[in-house]
């Protein structure tokens, strides 16, 4: 029988089958042999081994569309990356580390932020207009008081959707607004250290709607931007593309070269600074690791 894997503890992978029940299963052996560890959103060949309770056995993983690891998860067709407005503000090197993964993944990523409410037309003006002039759809939200839950539904529609950022920054309060049976834990922004506290502790997949589907995920307050060539960074930042042709030299890094059209761009302003600075910052810390 197919399914779909909808969450995944300690071992333990729990399938949808297409008769729509709910199968506790565990994946075989061979699965460890080959280092394949079944991913939240694979859809996969499951035997059943009995019906009360249901269970079965994981024979195997059907081919994926794509997949991401921060958060790890198989076949979305986009990625909600949330971060908050205010309370925390956005930290837009986090911000930029999770879209440079949603673009090495091929998976299309709209930003959202949340608690409107909190913060004014300045801050949503000063961020909607980075990463707009970078080609990314942008969205604002207030979880609080719903304003912008109608733009969101509509973009979830007839897609599944991974739902990336910190902690703290509502995606499991948006979880519980869009499907309240989930009844996803909350918790409050630390006041000491003022970012989220974990709050999801596994990835799980929430059926919202025919062909609609929703993943809610851990927090991450760091991400890694590694395993790849430093070379292949500037083509994970979409709005350098334009301004390349610009470049003395064919192969372009961005850096230190004197006559760049990229770096022109961001000394005018046509690209921001903050993104720029952040690929200078991942070109480095690749340039580093792949030295050690």
């Amino acid at each position: 029988m197919t399914g779909k894997i909808i969450k995944g503890i300690a071992g333990f992978y729990y399938v949808c089958g297409r008769d729509g029940i709910l199968y506790e299963c565990k994946a075989k052996g061979i699965f460890r042999n080959k280092n394949i560890k079944p991913l939240v959103g694979d859809m996969v060949e499951i035997s059943v081994l009995g019906q009360d309770p249901p269970e079965g056995n994981i024979d195997q993983i059907l081919p994926r569309i794509n997949t991401l690891i921060r958060p790890a998860v198989a076949n979305v067709d986009q990625a909600l990356v949330i971060f908050s407005l205010y309370d925390p503000k956005p930290n837009l090197n986090l911000l930029d580390r999770f879209l440079v993964l949603m673009e090495r993944s091929g998976v299309k990523a709209v930003v959202v932020f949340n608690k409107m409410d909190l913060a004014g037309e300045e801050e949503k003006d000063q961020y909607g207009k980075i990463y707009e002039t970078a080609g990314y759809e942008v969205k604002f939200l207030s979880v609080l008081d719903q304003t912008g839950l109608k733009e969101i539904r509509e973009c979830l529609t007839g897609k599944t959707t991974a739902l990336a950022g910190p902690s703290g920054v509502g995606k499991s309060s948006l979880t519980n607004l869009l499907m309240p049976e989930a009844n996803m834990e909350t918790g409050a922004v630390s006041e000491k250290i003022r970012r989220g506290r974990h709050t999801t502790r596994h990835s799980e997949l929430f059926c919202l709607d025919k062909d609609t589907y929703l993943m809610d995920t851990p927090g991450f307050s760091s991400v890694f931007v590694d395993e790849m060539e430093p070379e292949d960074l500037k083509d994970l930042f979409p709005e350098f593309g334009p301004f390349q042709d610009s470049c003395r030299f064919l192969g372009c890094a961005h850096m230190g070269e004197k006559l760049c059209g990229v770096k022109n761009a961001a000394r005018e302003g046509r690209i921001s600074r903050s993104r720029y600075e952040n690929y200078r910052l991942f070109y480095k810390e690749l340039k580093d690791k792949r030295r050690y």
